[in-house]
C-alpha cells in the first residue's frame, strides 16, 4: 500500500500473524475509489537478478516479464539482434529506453534505475 501508514492498526490472529488492517475512513475511500497514490516499483525478482547475475536492467525486466528478445524487438519493430545490442548496451540512451519500456508496458523511472 502506498498510503501514510502511521494511522494504521494491525489486528492479529492466535497465532501473532497479521489478520486485519485498521485504517482511516478517509483512506479506505481513497484507496477504493483509486485515489490513492500508485506509484509503481521494481519487483524483488528484477532487483536481484541485477545484482547477482550482473545483467541489465532492461534483460532483468524482460526476464520478468516473461517476453522474449524476438517479442519485445517485433513490438519496437526492429530485428532481435538489434535489441540484443541495446539489452547489453552499458549506457543506453534516453529515447532508447523510453521505446524499451513502452514495448514492455513499464514506465521509463522503472527502466532506469
Amino acid at each position: 500500500m502506498n498510503t501514510p501508514t502511521e494511522n494504521v492498526q494491525i489486528l492479529r490472529d492466535a497465532n501473532g500473524h497479521p489478520a486485519f488492517a485498521i485504517l482511516p475512513f478517509a483512506q479506505y475511500q481513497a484507496l477504493v475509489h483509486g485515489k490513492g497514490k500508485f506509484e509503481p516499483g521494481i519487483p524483488n525478482a528484477v532487483v536481484n537478478a541485477v545484482f547477482e547475475r550482473e545483467i541489465s536492467t532492461i534483460a532483468a525486466w524482460r526476464e520478468h516479464l516473461r517476453l522474449t528478445q524476438a517479442k519485445i524487438a517485433e513490438r519496437m519493430g526492429i530485428s532481435q539482434a538489434a535489441f540484443a545490442q541495446m539489452e547489453t548496451a552499458k549506457r543506453p540512451r534516453k529515447a532508447t529506453l523510453a521505446k524499451i519500456a513502452a514495448a514492455m508496458g513499464i514506465s521509463v523511472e522503472q527502466l532506469a534505475w
